[in-house]
């Protein structure tokens, strides 16, 4: 059952709206939808508006947020979370540092794997923004800091940057980390992925380096291969203590 002031999906006809249960009326060119009549239906239930038309009700799950969520930036892409996760190995088992939170969308990825997430942002308006994100997405283990990663303290299995970055935020991950934890930075410019391989090097067992593209698929009569749009993002560094 669907309680009051959840964040919902409802989708029909090409449109989706991100809405919350139980705040009234939502206008569409569709028609008006009665939002409190999702209080108490279930995932999969239709409403339909005034005019008729119907819309499926959905529980928004972390790539909705990244498409719908209010952001404060540009935050990492689906594809780019997933290389961490895929990476780092994180699973439920892990504590994982996370710094830049920005919106909160890589938080909401990671907060629906791993254990026990911390995220820092050192922008406290942000901050606010990724804590509300994250509050709609529903999860209770993970906690939000406006603050600068250089004051973490503790144990962690994962630490993640998605921010400007020195050699000493490199160093203090190494500090945090357990034996066999990973650093992961996502970066937009080489001179910064320098920067982390550089300091790594002489700190952790092993480092990696990959650049993040992507390339759609085109499907015509004459046949199907890669767009010519090179869809590249960023860099990410992965080191093992």
């Amino acid at each position: 059952m669907i309680s009051p002031g959840t964040r919902i999906l409802l989708t029909g006809e090409g449109r989706t709206y991100f809405v919350r249960s139980g705040t009234g009326t939502f206008s569409t060119d569709r028609g008006i939808l009665d939002l409190d009549a999702v209080v108490q239906a279930s995932p999969g239930d239709t409403i339909v508006s005034h005019t008729g038309h119907a819309f499926r009700i959905l529980i928004p799950r972390a790539p909705d947020f990244f498409e719908h969520a209010k952001r404060t930036g540009a935050p990492m892409l689906p594809r780019d979370i997933g290389l961490v996760i895929a990476f780092t190995g994180m699973n439920r088992n892990d504590v994982v540092l996370d710094a830049g939170a920005g919106s909160g969308i890589a938080t909401i990825f990671f907060g629906g794997i791993a254990r026990k997430v911390v995220t820092y942002e050192a922008r406290e308006d942000f901050a606010r923004i990724a804590a509300e994100n994250i509050r709609e997405a529903g999860l209770e283990n993970v906690e939000v800091i406006a603050g600068d990663v250089l004051s973490a303290e503790g144990v962690f299995d994962i630490v993640h940057y998605d921010m400007t970055l020195g050699p000493e935020h490199v160093r203090h991950a190494h500090s945090l980390l357990r034996p066999g934890g990973y650093l992961a930075c996502y970066t937009p410019f080489i001179e910064h992925l320098c920067v982390v391989m550089d300091t790594a090097e002489g700190l952790f067992s092993s480092v990696r380096a990959v650049e993040c593209i992507e390339r759609e698929m085109t499907r015509s009569r004459r046949g199907t291969r890669p767009s010519t749009r090179v869809g590249h993002s960023g860099y990410l560094t992965i080191a093992r203590k």
